[in-house]
């Protein structure tokens, strides 16, 4: 079955730190682009962050540059996003997708609070 499935979301607090992982299968995971999207309550999603096949090119929205880091283990399968310095404005539901957006998880839900 192709499918992505986000894990790691959870409550974190102001400052803190959370990892999210996606789990690739069905499909041939390093061939492909990843990546990231959240959607807060009320908000359109949002991307925040990708990587290319190889892991070489990562970009950032600029409102998480400099304390999200995207990286992958194509041995695993598997895509990560490492968040730090959370806010509160980092509250939503975190999405992995293809590069081209044509296949998506079903989504993991950080919640920032003290």
């Amino acid at each position: 079955q192709v499918q992505l499935v986000e894990s790691g979301g959870g409550l974190g607090q102001p400052g803190g730190s959370l990892r999210l992982s996606c789990v690739a299968s069905g499909f041939t995971f390093k061939r492909y682009g990843m990546k990231w999207f959240r959607q807060a309550p009320g908000k359109e999603r949002e991307f925040i962050a990708s990587i290319n096949f190889s892991g070489a090119y990562t970009t950032y929205a600029d409102s998480v540059k400099g304390r999200f880091t995207n990286s992958r283990d194509d041995a695993k399968n598997t895509l990560y996003l490492q968040m730090s310095n959370l806010t509160l404005a980092d509250t939503a539901v975190y999405f992995c997708a293809r590069w081209v957006m044509d296949l998506w998880g079903q989504g993991t839900q950080v919640t920032v609070s003290s």
